[in-house]
């Protein structure tokens, strides 16, 4: 799970504006973050498919995020896709 310290940090680095929480980047390198933790977790608990199946829905929205900015603005979504080194 991503401490509270941690996740100010990624909102600081990635927010469009000063009270800005909710963007597409900043929620992307939000769920980035937790995806990176939970693969970590796999790798000493492969035979935990609940927890699979949890990873699998945030790769799936962290998806329908980053193609919505791709529709919204391009040049946000490859410098995004840049620093967070995700491919594609």
């Amino acid at each position: 799970m991503i401490n509270g310290t941690k996740k100010q940090e990624l909102i600081k680095k990635f927010k469009q504006h000063d009270k800005d929480t909710g963007s597409p980047e900043v929620q992307v390198a939000i769920m980035t973050e937790r995806i990176n933790e939970m693969t970590e977790h796999f790798k000493t608990h492969a035979k935990d498919f609940h927890s699979r199946r949890g990873l699998m829905k945030l790769v799936s929205n962290r998806r329908s995020l980053l193609d919505y900015l791709r529709g919204v603005d391009a040049n946000r979504y490859k410098k995004l896709i840049n620093e967070l080194q995700i491919r594609k």
